[in-house]
């Protein structure tokens, strides 16, 4: 009870107007990256409700399945593509599927990451864990923003990436791979953002706190830690695509941020 009255406080309920969001996406095609689960699958579900064409990727034939038919069900259409994304060669075949079906692309959703905690200790004899991270948290997307850039531009389009509050906020010891692969995906997409404007295509970044998911469920150290629910995420990703901003990020966000600049130099002794 004490965590959900917490919750309560630092994630209010978001609503959408039914109404605004039927008009901006109805018949839409919408590609999410990880939408076979937690936010992903949220983000499916939520857009289906206005008759859009949704391409599901991850790498679960079977959870997409299902993803498809909740889909269906709320009058929508879905394609699924099983991709591993820390495989570059499965990243082609589906900019190649794309291609060749000569699909048109409204909004791509940079969902699927990886997150990692592990102290440099255990790191040291675990390059893999870094490239591993990196390929699914930077390579990847810059591999799909960059295919995919054309065609959303002659939609006069939207990137959504799907980011991470910690990525504004100083170093943490123990996430140094996920920190700097989320830090650089982000990096990345503001450098273009001007570029992308030009060419008619919008990036929109949502900056999530912790968010209940299977990602997090093997931690247990997450268990008694207010968290946002992936539903609560998706809305306010759809939120943002519907709204003016360029970002989004919990309310209370500025106040870590500011504490962050002012006390890097003690941050970095520790």
């Amino acid at each position: 009870m004490k965590i959900n009255w917490i919750e309560n406080i630092l994630y209010p309920k978001v609503f959408l107007n039914r109404r605004k969001a039927t008009k901006y996406f109805q018949g839409k095609t919408i590609l999410i990256t990880g939408a076979s689960e937690g936010i992903g699958k949220a983000c499916a579900t939520i857009l289906s409700k206005f008759q859009v064409h949704l391409i599901l990727v991850a790498r679960s034939q079977e959870k997409l399945e299902e993803v498809k038919a909740i889909a269906t069900q709320n009058n929508s259409t879905a394609s699924i593509y099983v991709t591993d994304l820390y495989q570059e060669q499965q990243i082609d075949q589906l900019i190649e599927y794309i291609h060749a079906r000569q699909m048109t692309i409204d909004i791509l959703i940079s969902n699927a990451g990886k997150s990692i905690h592990r102290s440099l200790t255990k790191s040291l004899p675990r390059y893999h864990d870094f490239t591993r991270t990196n390929m699914l948290n930077y390579l990847a997307p810059v591999k799909l923003t960059l295919a995919l850039t054309p065609l959303l531009s002659q939609q006069k389009g939207e990137i959504i990436n799907i980011s991470a509050l910690n990525v504004l906020l100083p170093p943490a010891p123990h996430w140094a791979a996920y920190q700097a692969s989320k830090t650089a995906f982000d990096q990345y997409c503001r450098s273009n953002q001007s570029e992308w404007k030009k060419m008619n295509v919008k990036l929109k970044t949502v900056y999530l706190p912790l968010v209940k998911t299977e990602m997090i469920a093997p931690n247990d150290r997450y268990k008694n830690f207010p968290a946002m629910q992936s539903s609560e995420a998706a809305l306010r990703i759809i939120k943002l695509i519907l709204g003016t901003g360029s970002y989004s990020r919990p309310w209370w966000s500025p106040f870590p941020i500011t504490i962050g600049f002012f006390i890097r130099k003690i941050w970095d002794k520790f």
